[in-house]
């Protein structure tokens, strides 16, 4: 039974005297309200004199006395005494008797057993004893005169039963109240694990900025003791903002309506290094909105930042010479032609003949020279220069000034580069093709880095070492490429088959007339309907890099037209160019679309490759070459004879077929040493087991000449110039011979 009663006195300081004001109040109020009760019943008389002479005290006492039961207590006298002399005053009227249960509900409000039980009794007995003594001021009725005692029992019966249910209720709210607590308790159990055992550095700060707690990770990181003295705040914390200006920070946090992020570079004070900090913060603020607490976690971001400063200085940064970076430069020149209406001179620089420094030194050569380059260019060009590697051995300078500022300074570099360069402790003689071009805004900026390429180029060809000047007619050639970059790019866009369709041109056997193979060449239509030759657009293609889709393109058609025409035509040859042979994925790619072709024997698929893709091609070539004759393809030495090393080629190439170049071929007939020379090279390819093919025969007298020096196949416009499918189609079911009787 114990264990169903409520315990009672669980109520905060705070929460009972609000509650025991406002019942002191109550009381209070009733004695205003039995005088007017009173005087509206015809007088005062002695019951609203005793009652109220009696109430008064309680409402003093509950006042005055100290702690909470004697207090309680003399609410709860009062309110019996005022129940009583309600009664009293109404003569007994039963209705009068239902401010007993008011009372009752009122007093439950204590949660207290005091005051409940004291009314109780003193209602009981009240009933009882008043009932017996001036039962006609206590109950209305005959009955009640009669047997005084039985209506007090009935009378307290209720009281006890409208008070069981207060208890009842009571109960329940301290069970609900017990339940509650432990679930608070538990949670704050679990926040408490959370806060203090988690690795990251916590803290929660009071609006004033005291460190109201923090966990082990916030007092370890920042060296702090496990008892932090009285009034320890943000102020005293062993660390300084590095920007004096981000002082104010905790201000700012009191001031913030919803969660905030910062980061913020702070001075160490035990070892006066800098750490970069991360801190969360949220603020906890009441009802009203007025802050109470500030929870903030904080993340040592230092590395991150470190990191993230290096990422910026490696985008900002050549990594081999220190330069700008090609990003760097083209952002920075773009502030340069936007911050004045000055001019300013761009110089595109280039190192003549780099390759044999690699090919000869080494590539840790190479990568000295550049860095010794770079110092000595940096000193040359004036302060505020701009100055940029752009990839391989090309740089680029930009300053501000018209085109005779620029040639100043290009002449000075050219100067400077004439005394050698100090590289691995010996002298290196070096020398440069510089391009200028003036640019006047900040629309003009990438164009005047490609006039300068361009006129860097024209130096090239000029012989290098010299600075050249772009002019208008470089201007119609790069506007020329730029159309031609426009136009491929919209053609590899489209329908490729239409777009970029694949013409064939015959390779022809000078013994008996047959066709024996073609090579594939390109065309492209253009938007306007014009179809272009592939010098419209080939050099354009290998310097943007569109040639490798193209050349793509290019070999998924050959292969499909080689099926076709499995029964009629020896093989096609397809140009390879260094750009794609320089590719990774080049190998990968072709085996995928010989797989798919369904191709019965892949010698029938020929690689053209030039020396000057030999030359220039920065990848193991050999494992290249070799990992293509794995595949079955043969391999064709293109413009034979127009390198420096042909003959050595012909050696150390895994070459299947050699292409003779127009230049020699041309005149054929009517020049011995010529014939003296294709005779050579036809009887070392033999020699080697390699097949020759006499590309741009175009008379018959050539035609002649290599049947009689026992040429294999020939390529020319004698026989055919380049056809489309339909056409070569159609040449193959209808071989012909050609014979000089025919010619």
């Amino acid at each position: 039974m114990r264990g169903w009663l409520p315990t009672g006195g669980g109520l905060r300081d705070e929460d009972w005297a609000r509650r025991h004001r406002l019942l002191t109040m109550l009381l209070a109020s009733t004695v205003p309200g039995l005088t007017v009760f009173g005087a509206a019943r015809g007088g005062l008389d002695a019951d609203w004199l005793v009652t109220v002479l009696l109430v008064l005290p309680c409402v003093v006492g509950a006042v005055l006395m100290p702690a909470r039961r004697l207090p309680s207590i003399a609410v709860a006298a009062g309110f019996t005494i005022a129940c009583a002399g309600f009664v009293a005053m109404s003569d007994g009227l039963t209705e009068s008797h239902f401010s007993f249960f008011v009372a009752v509900a009122a007093l439950a409000l204590y949660r207290d057993w005091a005051p409940f039980g004291a009314f109780l009794v003193s209602t009981t007995l009240h009933h009882a004893v008043f009932g017996t003594l001036v039962s006609e001021h206590t109950y209305d009725h005959r009955s009640a005169e009669l047997h005084p005692f039985t209506w007090a029992l009935l009378h307290g019966l209720a009281v006890l039963l409208a008070a069981a249910f207060q208890v009842v209720a009571w109960s329940l709210t301290e069970a609900e109240e017990r339940r509650a607590e432990d679930n608070l308790a538990e949670s704050k159990a679990q926040l408490s694990v959370a806060f203090d055992e988690t690795p990251v550095p916590m803290a929660m700060l009071a609006p004033d900025g005291r460190l109201l707690r923090t966990n082990s990770a916030y007092r370890s990181w920042l060296g702090l003791p496990a008892e932090l003295p009285a009034g320890f705040g943000v102020a005293d914390l062993p660390m300084t903002p590095v920007d004096p200006a981000e002082a104010g920070v905790f201000e700012a946090l009191t001031q913030a309506t919803d969660p905030v992020t910062f980061t913020t570079a702070y001075r160490r004070h035990d070892d006066g290094s800098v750490m970069h900090v991360e801190v969360h913060s949220n603020g906890l603020r009441d009802r009203d909105g007025k802050l109470r607490l500030i929870f903030v976690h904080c993340m040592d971001v230092t590395r991150q930042q470190e990191h993230e400063a290096a990422l910026r200085r490696q985008v900002r940064q050549d990594s081999l010479t220190g330069l700008l970076s090609r990003a760097a430069f083209e952002v920075d020149l773009f502030a340069m032609l936007s911050a004045d209406t000055a001019p300013v001179s761009v110089l595109y620089l280039d190192v003549d003949r780099f390759k044999t420094i690699n090919d000869g030194s080494g590539h840790s050569a190479g990568d000295d020279v550049l860095r010794a380059l770079a110092e000595r260019v940096t000193r040359t060009v004036p302060a505020g220069s701009l100055v940029a590697r752009l990839g391989g051995d090309e740089f680029v300078v930009a300053l501000p000034g018209p085109q005779e500022t620029g040639v100043r300074v290009g002449r000075a570099v050219l100067a400077a580069l004439a005394e050698p360069l100090p590289v691995a402790g010996a002298q290196l003689q070096i020398a440069l093709s510089i391009g200028l071009a003036v640019a006047h805004g900040p629309r003009q900026a990438e164009q005047a880095v490609l006039a300068a390429d361009t006129a860097m180029y024209a130096a090239k060809r000029a012989g290098g070492n010299r600075l050249e000047l772009f002019n208008d007619d470089m201007r119609v050639a790069v506007q020329q490429r730029i159309t031609a970059e426009s136009r491929l790019r919209q053609a590899l866009d489209g329908r490729r088959e239409a777009t970029l369709p694949v013409w064939f041109q015959p390779i022809v056997s000078p013994a008996t007339g047959l066709i024996v193979g073609a090579e594939a060449l390109v065309r492209m239509w253009t938007m306007e309907g014009e179809l272009l030759a592939p010098g419209h657009f080939i050099a354009a293609a290998e310097e943007t890099g569109l040639v490798v889709p193209l050349g793509e393109h290019v070999l998924a058609q050959a292969l499909r037209h080689l099926h076709r025409w499995r029964d009629e035509l020896g093989y096609v040859s397809v140009n390879v160019s260094p750009r794609q042979l320089s590719e990774p994925g080049f190998v990968p790619m072709l085996a995928g679309l010989l797989a798919a072709s369904g191709l019965d024997d892949r010698a029938r698929l020929v690689l053209e490759i030039t020396e000057t893709a030999l030359l220039s091609n920065s990848v193991d070539l050999q494992d290249r070459l070799h990992a293509l004759k794995a595949l079955g393809v043969r391999i064709a030495l293109d413009d034979f004879g127009t390198g420096y090393s042909s003959l050595t080629w012909l050696q150390s190439v895994p070459a299947d077929i050699v292409k003779l170049d127009r230049s020699f071929v041309a005149g054929l007939a009517s020049d011995p040493r010529k014939a003296s020379i294709i005779s050579a090279v036809l009887w070392l390819a033999r020699s080697l087991g390699m097949s020759v093919v006499a590309e741009g025969v175009e008379d018959i007298a050539d035609w002649d000449a290599l049947r009689t020096a026992d040429c294999p196949a020939i390529q020319g416009y004698y026989f055919s110039r380049p056809l489309t499918p339909e056409d070569m189609h159609a040449m193959l079911v209808r071989p012909r011979e050609l014979s000089l009787e025919a010619a």
